[in-house]
């Protein structure tokens, strides 16, 4: 019995397929194929079939962009970097996002922003007469060139509801908060405390929220001056005597609880240091104006202290 290598098996094959290739499809295309009628029904039928299988449709090619939002940016930085590339206007995202620290019940005909809260429960106790501060998750995202503001609103607000996972809401709920008092803390703490990616405990963020959570149970004003950064759109770390006696319910200096809005989008870190803080007896804390330690403090007098060491 002859014994073929592999290499002239191989090479059997391809000769085969020339030979198909050049004699056995030019038959059946030119001599068979216009001449069915003239086989057997069952040969013709066959032949009908074939010719009538429906072609694969061809891939249209969409062209996508990318967006990318930072942790921490607020409605308005989101809407400068989403109407600077030129494709969604102002006045549409207006529409969808609505405008950062208004009140929509105060303005004369001037319609809400739109209300995702059917598509979306995390929504639902998010005051509808307010913007969508807070919920416009940071990440980095592919879009269609010619997506709509809403497609990409909605492609943010899909991210959010996959990042606050069950255990997540239901420990919000066990607390007796809401999903909207956690993203204004979340936001505060995004811009007051240092968010260490690197560290899974993420430990300072969420002494700082102990610290403020402390506050509001003993009815202290939050006294962040994130808020009054927020409200005057500036960086600074500490705001002049005049600014404190701004008349703002973003003046967290001024009135107690928490801000009507978050002030800015959080990412996960803030948003799981909100609900999960870490117990201690710190009641004041500031971040070192030179290496942006963050130091801490019992009582206002260490705090003094901390102040006159580091903040000068």
């Amino acid at each position: 019995m002859l014994k073929l290598s592999k290499p002239w098996v191989i090479t059997g094959l391809i000769i085969m397929h020339i030979l198909f290739l050049f004699t056995i499809r030019p038959i059946y295309r030119y001599l068979i194929k216009p001449n069915k009628q003239y086989f057997p029904a069952f040969i013709e039928n066959f032949i009908s079939q074939r010719e009538n299988k429906q072609k694969p449709s061809a891939v249209s090619y969409r062209p996508e962009e990318t967006i990318k939002v930072l942790e921490g940016w607020t409605l308005d930085d989101i809407h400068n970097y989403l109407s600077s590339a030129g494709k969604w206007s102002s006045a549409d995202l207006e529409s969808v996002i609505g405008k950062a620290k208004v009140d929509y019940r105060n303005l004369d005909n001037t319609d809400f922003p739109f209300d995702f809260s059917q598509q979306f429960s995390f929504l639902k106790d998010k005051p509808k007469y307010y913007s969508l501060e807070g919920f416009l998750f940071p990440d980095t995202y592919r879009v269609y060139a010619d997506a709509t503001v809403d497609d990409v609103i909605v492609k943010m607000l899909e991210n959010f509801d996959e990042k606050l996972t069950d255990k997540m809401r239901q420990d919000i709920v066990s607390q007796g908060k809401t999903i909207y008092d956690i993203i204004i803390m979340a936001s505060l703490i995004e811009k007051e405390a240092p968010i260490d990616y690197e560290d899974p405990e993420n430990r300072d963020a969420r002494i700082v929220s102990d610290i403020f959570w402390g506050r509001l149970q003993t009815n202290q004003a939050l006294q962040s001056d994130a808020t009054l950064s927020y409200l005057l759109k500036d960086n600074n770390p500490s705001h002049s005597t005049n600014d404190l006696e701004i008349d703002s319910p973003y003046n967290s200096y001024k009135y107690r609880g928490l801000p009507p809005t978050p002030i800015c989008n959080p990412g996960i870190r803030a948003i799981e240091a909100a609900i999960y803080p870490i117990k201690t007896n710190y009641n004041y804390f500031l971040t070192s104006l030179n290496d942006g330690q963050i130091y801490y403090a019992v009582t206002y007098d260490e705090h003094l202290q901390n102040k006159y060491k580091y903040l000068k």
